[in-house]
């Protein structure tokens, strides 16, 4: 499984991958991301690229801290952070992995994040305002994209 294949599936599709997995390991490391928007439509696959290069890049996690920091903007910034925990998902009730930006960040405190692993070191996730879906996307922890600092 990629991220390719990702945006080729129906929402339908990407929910009912989402449930048929359990939560996973809390990662660690740095995950390449992809915004997973219009997803089944040949519209994804381009919105996902300016995503990548003008907004959001990946996350950096720290799993025996709980936290995560975004990279974000065209420069790669490591900003936005979120605490990370196991909780119950509002899509299906089973245990996911939480990023809650609610208490870290002023410009996300309405986002809330839910991922779970779909294979070893590849995580689909959801997005959240408030309690409103907004949109998926997958956290790749095997292909490193970003310089260490």
């Amino acid at each position: 499984m990629n991220a390719q294949a990702l945006l080729d599936l129906s929402q339908q599709q990407l929910d009912a991958l989402f449930s048929a997995h359990e939560a996973g390991p809390i990662p660690d490391g740095e995950a390449k991301g992809t915004a997973i928007i219009a997803p089944g439509t040949k519209f994804s696959e381009p919105i996902a690229e300016l995503v990548n290069v003008f907004a959001w890049q990946g996350k950096v996690f720290d799993g025996k801290v709980g936290l995560l920091r975004n990279h974000i903007t065209p420069l790669g910034l490591k900003a936005i952070i979120a605490r990370v925990y196991k909780d119950a998902s509002w899509l299906d009730g089973k245990d996911c992995i939480v990023l809650d930006y609610s208490e870290t960040s002023l410009i996300a405190s309405h986002i809330r994040d839910e991922i779970r692993a779909i294979e070893p070191s590849f995580y689909i996730g959801k997005v959240y305002w408030d309690k409103k879906r907004l949109i998926d996307f997958c956290l790749d922890f095997r292909e490193l994209r970003f310089q260490r600092a």
